[in-house]
C-alpha cells in the first residue's frame, strides 16, 4: 500500500457523508410522499417509521418533542406527506428523513384526526342516542362554559333572560381556543358535577375555522361531556360546524343563542299557557257548579226532604200491607197441608192391615214368626199366633 493512501475509520467516512448532506441545501428541507409501513412508538416517546413507494423504501425518525404536535393517529399504509431533513445516523452508516412534519396525503391532518376519533367514540358507544340525558324543563341554575371576552356569551345571556329571567347563570371561565383549551373546558365540566353547580351546562364558542374549534374535537372534552350527570347541551360555531362534542352531548345546539333558545322555555308562552289553563280551570269550575247548584235545586223540592214524615208514614202503611199478605199467604199455606196431610192418612188408614182385622180377618205366624199363608205351614201339634184387631191367641194345631 502506497504512504500517500489516507486510510480513514468508519466513523469518520460517516461524518464526511453526514456533513456533505447536512450541507445540501435541497436536502435540508424536503417534502417526501410516501406510504408508510412498520410504524412504531417506542417508551421515550421517539416514532420511527419507513416510507415507502412501488420501488424504494426511506427509514424515517420522528421525534418525540415534533410528534408531540401530531393531531391524528399514523397508521400502517396510510399516505402521508413527510417533511424535513435528511442526514445520516453515523453510528449505523445509514442515511434517514428526520421528520419534523406529518400530515395526511391529499387532506388535511385535522380532518383525518377528526374521522379517527369519531369513529373510535362511536364504537365506544359515546354517541348513542339511548344514553342522552333529557334537558330539565324549568332549570333552575345554568353553567355557561365558555369564553368570558367572547360573543357567544353575551348571547347566551342575553338570550336567557329575555326568555327566563327565573333561571341564574353561572359563568365557568375557560380558553376556547389553543391548546390549553380541552383541559381547561373538560376540568370545567368535571368541576361543574362534582360540586353540583347547576342543573344544566352549556358549552361552546362562536364560529370558526377547523382550528378554532379544534378544542371542542378533543377527546378529553368528549370524555368530559360523556360522563357528566348534567345534561350538556353543545353550541359550537354555527350552523354547518359539527365538532365531536356535538356528537357527544346530550343536545346539539346549532349557535350559543340556539342552546339558550333549547335550554329554557320562553317566559311569555309559559305566562300565556298558565292564563290559558286558568281560564280553562275557572270554567270547568263553573260548569261544576252550576251542576250541583241544578241537582241541589232538584233535590231541595222533594218529599223525602220538605215532609220527611210522610216519608215514613209511607213505609209504615207498606209495612202493614206487606204483614198482612205475608199472614194470608201463611194462612193458605197451613190450610193447603192440613188438607194434604187428611188425604194422607185417609190413605195410609185405608190401607191399613189393621182396617182388614177390623173386619174379622186374623194374621196367623207359625212357631218361628213366620206368616201361615197355607196349612202345610206347619204341622200337627205346633203352637200357631192368631193376630187379631186388638188381641192375640195362641191355638194349637189339631
Amino acid at each position: 500500500m502506497s504512504s500517500a493512501v489516507r486510510v480513514i475509520g468508519v466513523t469518520e467516512l460517516n461524518e464526511h457523508i453526514k456533513s456533505l448532506l447536512d450541507a445540501d441545501a435541497r436536502l435540508s428541507a424536503v417534502y417526501v410522499r410516501g406510504e408508510l409501513s412498520n410504524y412504531k412508538t417506542y417508551p421515550s416517546g421517539h416514532h420511527y417509521f419507513t416510507l415507502k413507494d412501488q420501488n424504494s423504501a426511506l427509514r424515517c425518525v420522528f421525534f418525540k418533542r415534533e410528534a408531540a404536535q401530531l393531531r391524528f393517529r399514523p397508521e400502517n399504509g396510510m399516505s402521508v406527506v413527510a417533511f424535513g431533513r435528511v442526514s445520516v445516523f453515523p453510528r449505523d452508516g445509514a442515511y434517514q428523513l428526520y421528520v419534523s412534519e406529518l400530515s395526511p396525503d391529499g387532506v388535511g391532518d385535522l380532518h383525518v384526526a377528526y374521522e379517527q376519533l369519531k369513529e373510535k367514540l362511536l364504537g365506544e358507544g359515546l354517541f348513542d342516542a339511548g344514553r342522552k340525558k333529557p334537558l330539565p324543563s324549568f332549570p333552575g341554575t345554568i353553567a355557561v362554559i365558555t369564553s368570558p371576552a367572547g360573543a357567544a356569551v353575551r348571547d347566551v345571556i342575553r338570550v336567557l333572560g329575555a326568555r327566563w329571567p327565573l333561571a341564574r347563570v353561572k359563568v365557568l371561565p375557560v380558553r376556547v381556543q389553543g391548546a390549553e383549551a380541552p383541559g381547561e373546558i373538560a376540568d370545567a365540566i368535571g368541576w361543574a358535577n362534582r360540586y353540583s353547580v347547576a342543573d344544566l351546562i352549556i358549552t361552546g364558542r362562536g364560529g370558526g375555522s377547523i382550528e378554532d374549534l379544534w378544542a371542542f374535537n378533543d377527546e378529553r372534552v368528549a370524555r368530559a361531556i360523556f360522563a357528566s350527570a348534567i345534561p350538556v347541551i353543545s353550541a359550537v360555531g354555527h350552523e354547518p360546524d359539527v365538532t365531536i362534542a356535538d356528537f357527544v352531548a346530550d343536545v346539539r345546539a346549532a349557535t350559543p343563542s340556539n342552546a339558550a333558545e333549547l335550554a329554557v322555555p320562553d317566559a311569555f308562552e309559559v305566562g300565556a299557557r298558565l292564563a290559558s289553563l286558568e281560564l280553562r280551570a275557572a270554567q270547568t269550575l263553573r260548569r261544576s257548579l252550576s251542576a250541583r247548584r241544578a241537582r241541589l235545586d232538584a233535590l231541595s223540592v222533594r218529599r223525602c226532604l220538605t215532609d220527611p214524615m210522610s216519608y215514613i208514614d209511607d213505609k209504615r202503611q207498606l209495612l202493614d200491607m206487606t204483614r198482612e199478605r205475608l199472614a194470608a199467604a201463611a194462612s193458605r199455606g197451613l190450610h193447603r197441608g192440613r188438607e194434604r196431610f187428611a188425604r194422607a192418612a185417609a190413605s195410609l188408614d185405608a190401607l191399613s192391615p189393621l182396617r182388614v182385622l177390623g173386619r174379622g180377618y186374623a194374621i196367623v205366624r207359625s212357631p218361628s214368626g213366620a206368616i201361615v199363608k197355607a196349612a202345610s205351614d206347619v204341622a200337627s201339634g205346633d203352637i200357631i199366633t192368631a193376630r187379631l184387631k186388638k188381641d192375640e191367641i195362641k191355638c194349637r194345631v189339631m
